[in-house]
């Protein structure tokens, strides 16, 4: 049996909890999320997921 996980999910759950626990920190884990997503699609690495 082989299990794959995904880091995607993993990422979301941490960033949801942490959220919870300091709400201010939402503007921070949007910023960084939409700043990555940017330099991902300049790069032009479609094909990676995250």
């Amino acid at each position: 049996m082989r299990l794959s996980m995904h880091i995607g999910p993993i990422v979301a759950l941490i960033a949801g909890i942490l959220i919870l626990l300091m709400p201010r920190l939402l503007n921070y884990i949007v910023a960084i999320y939409l700043i990555l997503i940017g330099v991902i699609g300049l790069l032009g690495t479609g094909t990676l997921r995250i």
